[in-house]
């Protein structure tokens, strides 16, 4: 049986944690134009990553099987 290959994309999008919890960004991130009018709370918020919700945990087992 050959190995599973890893999806690039996605394990350059995420991170797990020594728990084995996933890491990513948040989305429709928002921090990248019109800034002016959000808060710097709301800035400050979107540089922190966020778990992945465990709904699409299986989907991403499935992306990177080595790393999750």
């Amino acid at each position: 049986m050959p190995k599973i290959r890893t999806h690039r994309g996605t394990a350059k999008r995420v991170k797990v944690t020594a728990n084995g919890k996933v890491l990513h960004r948040h989305q429709f991130d928002g921090c990248g134009h019109i800034l002016s009018k959000k808060s710097q709370k709301r800035k400050r918020h979107f540089r922190k990553d966020q778990p992945t919700a465990p709904g699409d945990m299986r989907r991403l087992r499935a992306m990177i099987p080595y790393l999750a």
